[in-house]
């Protein structure tokens, strides 16, 4: 696989840039990786970066994003946060991304048994986790309900991705113009984490 350089990112569209994902995700799920040599990329990005998509997903250690999606050095921009939330250090990571590195994509990735949403769904509070769960927006009548069930949780789970693409829409002038010109595309998915699948919002 190539390493993206300038020319080879301002050729690929939004769309283009979510079918190399979609088709990375197949082969990760089919443990078929692409050859490609690492250290010849840290040589041929030392002088710059073009990725093509930015990702913005969780802490957690079982999506490492540029794995599941089988991507390379110097290929994605990637934003990592307990509960793929939104606050102002992200929004402005993510319009580095894309207004001034010139990705094309932005991937809000959540996933299934997520640590972060069942804390918020249990009303955790700790330190600076508490306030970083009030992000994560959970219907009242799952916080008052005795028992939170795996379903319920894989709901807030699957809701917390919208909302933080809405909120990425809502709060940042600058990607959401982009959008609507079609320099860029913002979407949600939501990767299983027994099965290595990535589901995409479409």
């Amino acid at each position: 696989m190539h390493t993206q350089t300038k020319k080879t990112q301002s050729e690929i569209t939004p769309i283009s840039a979510l079918e190399l994902l979609k088709q990375g995700n197949l082969r990760f799920e089919q443990n078929i990786k692409s050859p490609r040599d690492l250290k010849a990329q840290v040589n041929e990005t030392q002088e710059g970066q073009f990725p093509f998509a930015a990702i913005l997903s969780c802490i957690d250690s079982r999506v490492p994003a540029e794995l599941v999606f089988d991507q390379g050095i110097g290929d994605v921009f990637s934003a990592r946060v307990a509960g793929n939330i939104v606050n102002e250090d992200i929004l402005g990571s993510l319009e580095y991304s894309c207004k001034v590195a010139g990705s094309k994509l932005i991937v809000v990735l959540g996933h299934s048994k997520c640590g972060a949403v069942t804390a918020a769904c249990n009303s955790v509070e700790l330190g600076n986790i508490t306030s970083l769960l009030q992000k994560i927006n959970v219907p009242k009548e799952i916080i008052s309900s005795n028992e939170i069930d795996q379903e319920s949780i894989e709901l807030v789970s699957k809701e917390n991705v919208k909302a933080s693409v809405e909120r990425i829409r809502n709060e940042s002038p600058i990607l959401n113009e982009m959008e609507k010109n079609q320099e860029i595309k913002i979407i949600g998915a939501m990767y299983d984490v027994s099965k290595g699948k990535v589901s995409f919002y479409e």
